[in-house]
Parts: C-alpha cells; sequence; structure tokens
C-alpha cells in the first residue's frame, strides 16, 4: 500500500484557491504495478524517485526514469505502469486552483507537454519529507503550501526558456495576465468590471478573457467574482464586521446583491457560511 496522506483545501472545488494542496504521496511500487487508462479530477504531479516506468497520455508514450517527472492533467486520460525490471519509487502531489494550471505552463507543462527532467533534483526529493513534517507541526497548513511554492518554483527554474518552448505563452501574455492580476488586486474593493480592467491593460476585454480563460481555466469575469468571493469569505471570519461591511469591502454596496453572488459561488449564503466551523 502506498504511504498516502490528505490534506484539505480551505473550502471546496466550487471556491478554489490560488494553489490548493489535495493530497500527496509515495510509493515503491511493485514489478505489476499500473493505474488507467482512466481519468482524474486535479493536476497530479508524480516525480520518479528511483526506477523506471511508462507514462501514455493523449496517444504518446513516455519511457521514465529516475529524476524525472510526469503531469497528469485533470480530464485528460492517462495509463501508467512499472518497468517489470526495476519498478519505479515515486511521489506525487495532487493540486487544484485558479493559478495551478498558469504555474504548470510557466513550467513548460501541459496535456500535449507532460513529462519534465528535474535540473535540480534535491527540491524533487525532498518534498514529500517536507510535506510530512509541515504536518506534525504548529502551522502545518503554512508550511506545507511553502512547499508546494518551492516545488513550482523548481519546475519553473528547471524549464527551458520560453523561446525554446513551443507550448509557453510568450512573455507578453504573462505580462498581460500580470498587470491584469495586479488591477484586480489593487482595485476589487472598488467598482470595478471586466472593462475596466482590460482597459486598464491597455487590451480589447474579449481578448483579455480569452487569456484568463487559457491561464486560468475561467473567463475574466469569473475570475474577478471568485477572486471578491475569496476576499469576502476571508472577512467573514471577523465576527466584527457585518455581512453589509463585507460586501462593501469587496466591491458590492448592494449587500443583497453580494449575498446572490456570494451563494452562486460558494454554494451557503454567507450568514450560513459564518457559521461553519472553521478547517
Amino acid at each position: 500500500m502506498p504511504d498516502e496522506y490528505f490534506t484539505h483545501a480551505r473550502d471546496d472545488s466550487r471556491m478554489p484557491d490560488d494553489v490548493s494542496l489535495l493530497f500527496y504521496g509515495r510509493e515503491e511500487c511493485s514489478p505489476d504495478h499500473f493505474w488507467g487508462p482512466g481519468l482524474r479530477d486535479a493536476f497530479i504531479l508524480h516525480y520518479i524517485r528511483g526506477g523506471r516506468g511508462t507514462f501514455r497520455s493523449e496517444g504518446r508514450e513516455y519511457r521514465l526514469e529516475a529524476g524525472q517527472g510526469f503531469l497528469i492533467m485533470p480530464d485528460t486520460l492517462v495509463h501508467y505502469e512499472a518497468d517489470p525490471g526495476d519498478p519505479w519509487d515515486y511521489a506525487w502531489i495532487g493540486l487544484r486552483g485558479l493559478r495551478v494550471r498558469a504555474l504548470l505552463e510557466r513550467a513548460g507543462l501541459s496535456a500535449g507537454s507532460p513529462v519534465y527532467t528535474a535540473a535540480d533534483r534535491p527540491p524533487f526529493e525532498r518534498f514529500y519529507a517536507g510535506l510530512l513534517e509541515a504536518r506534525e507541526r504548529p502551522g502545518g497548513d503554512l508550511l506545507a503550501q511553502a512547499e508546494v511554492y518551492r516545488l513550482l518554483a523548481a519546475l519553473v527554474a528547471g524549464a527551458p526558456q520560453p523561446s525554446a518552448r513551443a507550448n509557453t505563452p510568450p512573455r507578453a501574455r504573462e505580462a498581460h495576465l500580470s498587470r491584469a492580476a495586479a488591477v484586480i488586486e489593487n482595485g476589487y474593493s472598488r467598482k470595478l468590471g471586466a472593462e475596466d480592467i482590460a482597459r486598464a491593460v491597455g487590451l480589447d476585454r474579449t481578448y483579455l478573457s480569452s487569456l484568463f480563460k487559457d491561464a486560468y481555466g475561467v473567463p475574466l469575469q469569473t475570475f474577478l467574482l471568485q477572486y471578491r468571493m475569496r476576499r469576502a469569505r476571508d472577512l467573514l471570519r471577523n465576527p466584527s464586521l457585518s455581512v453589509s461591511d463585507v460586501a462593501r469591502s469587496v466591491g458590492y454596496p448592494d449587500p443583497f446583491l453580494f449575498s446572490k453572488m456570494f451563494k452562486r459561488v460558494c454554494g451557503v449564503s454567507p450568514s450560513a457560511y459564518r457559521e461553519q466551523p472553521e478547517p
């Protein structure tokens, strides 16, 4: 059996964080070990610590060994199996969130390019142990999140430069997304719409929205809404703030409209959310 541990996102998938750690684990596979063909509903990043195996995705087959890894994309049919003579030992991490796809793309990983080689192996060798250690310490959720970002940073740092990767968006696209994200972060508490964001960035709204759809899986307007509701969710934990206070703080002068949108995104009303125990 694998040594697998599960950790829970702050809320369910209807209200994803930027990057949420769902689960992680490690397994020394037996010679007959395999999984699939099948689909998963999260981004699952594997790193091969030892041995060999085969990964199949999008009609392609990859023979992999220690120091390499592979990405399972959500809703992508995959199959992987251990080498019968030298079965692999791998660790994995499951992620979900608004920024996960874009961060993995920065590392050159996508459905069409799901394999990587660890240029600097220590961060990949240590991440499983780091997550186990974080789990046992005060503030473990924050330490675990730091381990996740450290691993993603190692992937990005070790990836080929954009000019050498056909599947990676150009620098201009990343710059547009970064500027738009800054506009949202600085202006979400005021009256701010998709058209205002596009104007601030200097792009057509439809085009900017398509960039968000490609990078984050949701169009610009939805991204803005989810961002506001994430902030609202945090503010609702403060008992000194009324629902109306929270609504105004995230750009909704009308508390009734705010409550409607919060329930649409989070599945419960602001008042009902407040009554839920903190995770």
